[in-house]
């Protein structure tokens, strides 16, 4: 028995109050993380002439800021603390060469905190969920938890549109089998249809989703630049355009989820290449064919199915 992990995601629906809170805990979350970022630049520029002294400098931690900013008493401690964990993720992704350096993170960017289940304090409870600080916040959950699935953490998040999400990491045992691969097939790039099969020679059919809600984008847009910035029109109207680019992503990604579910479910293994083509593209035209594939995602989404559905194979 090996242990696994899943994610399950639900609508979070806060009241009034409870939104006040988590706009509370968005802020602190990327305050927190700025001022350990900062902190640890100014220390590398203090001291890089002399490499000793710098690995014995201590980074900063989040306890140390509540003296100086009691605002952060108010918001989840384990909430920062996952800010820290975030900060030494980011320097370690970069050093390893997995990532760019850093970025001080802003308010335009999504908002989203994690915290993790300690003595009980995250329960769910018919429709509802127990929350640090939130308490008892509503929830759409559409499906069931499994009883031996044990809570870990949790990830809230709100979407450009104003949406709340809540991401419940569950950890659980599972008797992994070894499978004889017996049906293998190849995925290669395709332009106007996502990718093309290797045993018949088919396409995936790839909807063009944003194509379908360019138009109504646009114009939407045009009546977004319009209006008067800071006023109540404006912020509706953002919204108004959020919600559609919004939909549009949903679509492309359960799109995605489908297909890579059918692939886990047909094959034993599935190989993909990677040829680089959004370096070799020139127009814009071509660029914005590029983009909207995704191939990559497949790829990733293939590798969650299988462990779900059984023990496939996915290669480059």
């Amino acid at each position: 028995m090996t242990k696994q992990h899943k994610a399950f995601q639900f609508r979070m629906l806060p009241n009034k109050e409870q939104e006040v809170l988590l706009a509370k805990t968005f802020g602190c979350v990327r305050f927190v993380y700025n001022q350990m970022l900062a902190e640890r630049k100014e220390m590398y520029e203090k001291f890089k002439d002399d490499k000793e002294a710098l690995q014995e400098q201590k980074f900063p931690t989040p306890a140390k800021y509540k003296e100086e900013f009691p605002f952060l008493k108010e918001v989840d401690s384990l909430a920062l603390a996952n800010a820290q964990l975030n900060l030494q993720s980011a320097y370690k992704n970069f050093f390893e060469g997995n990532a760019a350096f850093p970025k001080f993170k802003n308010r335009k960017a999504k908002q989203s905190y994690t915290t993790n289940r300690v003595n009980g304090n995250i329960e769910l409870q018919e429709g509802h969920i127990k929350l640090p600080k939130l308490k008892l916040v509503k929830i759409k959950q559409h499906r069931k938890i499994p009883t031996d699935y044990k809570l870990k953490s949790c990830t809230i998040s709100k979407t450009k549109s104003g949406k709340y999400y809540i991401s419940i990491l569950t950890e659980y045992e599972k008797d992994i089998k070894p499978v004889s691969i017996q049906e293998v097939v190849g995925l290669d790039f395709a332009m106007d249809g996502l990718y093309v099969e290797s045993e018949q020679g088919e396409k995936a059919n790839y909807p063009k989703f944003y194509r379908q809600s360019l138009d109504k984008v646009a114009k939407e847009q045009r009546i977004l630049s319009r209006r008067k910035k800071g006023s109540a029109r404006r912020e509706k109207q953002r919204l108004k355009v959020a919600a559609l680019q919004e939909k549009t992503a949903n679509q492309r990604k359960n799109f995605l989820h489908q297909q890579s579910k059918e692939l886990a479910s047909t094959y034993d293994a599935v190989v993909t290449r990677r040829l680089g083509h959004e370096r070799n593209v020139s127009g814009p035209s071509l660029w914005e064919k590029c983009s909207q594939q995704r191939l990559g995602d497949v790829h990733a989404l293939f590798s969650v199915q299988a462990k779900r559905t059984r023990e496939t194979t996915c290669e480059n």
